[in-house]
């Protein structure tokens, strides 16, 4: 029998802090936070009406298998406690699979974003200018080509409704400071590098991705929020990449690219849709199809 879809989580044994597009933190005491992963799912900085089955659960575990196997290049936010043993025993059902119990840390104010491969808002960037975040690329390059070598590209975090900013390594510098920045930059290379020589031995290219990091009270750099799954990720299949890559067309994707792809092509109202909220009702073919490809990311990944 499946565990029914967990569109959001609802405590109250907790103070909840913060509702965001996928997850919910509830403080516990004054130094942990619960993170309840929903199975809610947003495109375009949008949430949809519908969750999508499983999502949560599958998010979580490919973010704890994440931690363990990078933790040796930065400290990351995970307690080793157990989530369920902070909740009431009515509550249990809604956090056991999905959620991480983790140190409250002070959030740095940017996204670092690594680019292997040239896509999506990278590759509209390259377009206008032949660089990307100020970081110049060769010529002559085609939509999903693997870069000569891994970028840094931050980005700004939006407010809940707004869009991401791509913002260049200086602007990341006058935010949190030189020496922070550089940290930040290395060390999220180092991540994504690792990362992406493993997923290949697993028939996944990690084309981009983004990382969040925190500090502890000792201020100390944390890896937090989630890491290399398919929401903050571009997962293509390795066996089909190429074959696009050639053409220059974007490959076939594990993450939510298959649901971006069919809102760009949904109505409402009879218009096309506009990008804002309310999202397009969303059929149950295509919530299944997106379920699925998550799924296939996470057995990819980890057997």
């Amino acid at each position: 029998m499946s565990t029914p879809a967990l569109y959001e989580s609802r405590l109250h044994s907790l103070p909840l802090i913060a509702r965001g597009k996928v997850r919910e933190n509830y403080a516990v005491g004054t130094d942990r936070l619960l993170m309840v992963a929903s199975d809610r799912i947003s495109a375009f900085d949008v949430i949809m009406g519908e969750p999508i089955p499983g999502k949560g659960a599958l998010l979580t575990q490919v973010a704890l298998f994440w931690f363990e196997r990078l933790k040796h290049i930065v400290a990351n936010h995970l307690t080793g406690q157990a989530p369920e043993g902070v909740v009431a025993a009515d509550e249990v059902a809604q956090v056991q699979g999905r959620s991480m119990l983790v140190k409250r840390l002070q959030p740095l104010p940017i996204e670092a974003v690594v680019r292997g491969y040239l896509a999506g808002s990278g590759w509209k960037e390259y377009q206008q200018g032949g660089a990307v975040c100020g970081v110049p690329l060769p010529a002559g390059l085609k939509n999903a080509a693997r870069l000569p070598a891994p970028i840094f590209t931050p980005a700004t975090k939006a407010e809940a409704g707004a869009h991401d900013e791509n913002i260049s390594f200086q602007q990341t510098v006058d935010l949190i400071g030189r020496e922070r920045a550089e940290q930040v930059r290395d060390v999220a290379l180092r991540l994504y590098t690792e990362a992406a020589a493993y997923a290949l031995t697993r028939g996944i290219v990690i084309a981009d991705t983004k990382f969040e990091f925190g500090l502890d009270e000792q201020g100390t750099l944390t890896l937090m929020d989630e890491v290399l799954t398919p929401d903050s990720s571009r997962f293509w299949p390795l066996d089909s990449y190429a074959a696009a890559a050639a053409q220059g067309a974007n490959p076939p994707s594990y993450d939510k690219q298959y649901l971006r792809d069919w809102l760009e092509q949904a109505q409402v109202n009879g218009q096309p849709w506009g990008k804002t909220a309310p999202a397009p009702a969303l059929p149950a073919q295509v919530v299944a199809a997106t379920a699925e490809r998550y799924r296939a990311a996470a057995t990819a990944l980890m057997g």
